[in-house]
């Protein structure tokens, strides 16, 4: 018994960290400490050093000399090496889709993403990220390839984070919208290369346009704990 409520103290505080991380609240760079983490959420330090484990496994907290453990800092070597990754996943993943020939669901995404502006412009960000996951899982689910999807997974987790450091851009969420309207329209007509084509010049937008953004970021040092 007393193992499974450390074992649910530990689920939570590692789910509020996280959810913590990728909001934004404990900064990239900023310094983690067990006490003071523990006093925060008002639990043992047990849980929140078992919490902290798992964060440096999924890649959102890492040690740093000097510093102890740290928020993965976010910084442009690490957004190219993200890219590079998503890349290779998405291209492959949209070439795949278009081969099982699903018609229907990507002809209703690709009508869906073209109804998104809308609901950026009613600044609704909420709605246009469950349209974008919801393609996402569509097209895991075409697919088929756990492997894949596990991997993707993780990509889209640290993306989590680097579009709240850019703020949601509208403008660049309204593009990305038509961007991924092209990508559902050739899926849906199991055009392989245009699925391709279309997905490198998403992320190649989407790459630069987070490049500015991290580029105009302060050095790691320089962010508060």
């Amino acid at each position: 018994m007393h193992a499974q409520r450390r074992g649910g103290a530990t689920e939570r505080t590692y789910a509020r960290l996280r959810r913590d991380v990728l909001d934004g609240v404990l900064a990239p760079g900023a310094a983690l400490a067990e006490l003071e983490q523990s006093a925060r959420l008002g639990v043992s330090r047990t849980p929140v050093r078992e919490a902290f484990a798992r964060l440096v496994a999924d890649g959102l907290a890492r040690p740093l000399p000097g510093r102890g453990l740290v928020v993965a800092p976010l910084d442009l070597d690490g957004l190219d090496h993200l890219y590079d990754l998503r890349e290779a996943l998405e291209v492959k993943t949209a070439r795949l889709a278009a081969a099982q020939r699903r018609p229907r669901v990507f002809e209703e995404f690709a009508a869906r993403f073209g109804r998104a502006p809308g609901l950026v412009d009613a600044g609704e960000l909420e709605a246009y990220y469950a349209v974008t996951a919801e393609f996402d899982e569509a097209l895991d689910e075409a697919v088929a390839n756990p492997w894949m999807t596990r991997a993707l997974a993780d990509v889209r987790t640290h993306l989590v984070r680097i579009r709240r450091l850019a703020r949601h851009d509208p403008q660049r969420l309204r593009a990305a919208a038509a961007e991924h309207q092209l990508i559902a329209e050739a899926v849906a007509a199991g055009d392989a290369d245009l699925a391709a084509h279309a997905v490198h010049v998403h992320l190649h937008r989407s790459r630069t346009h987070f490049r500015a953004h991290l580029d105009h970021e302060p050095a790691v040092e320089e962010v508060s704990a």
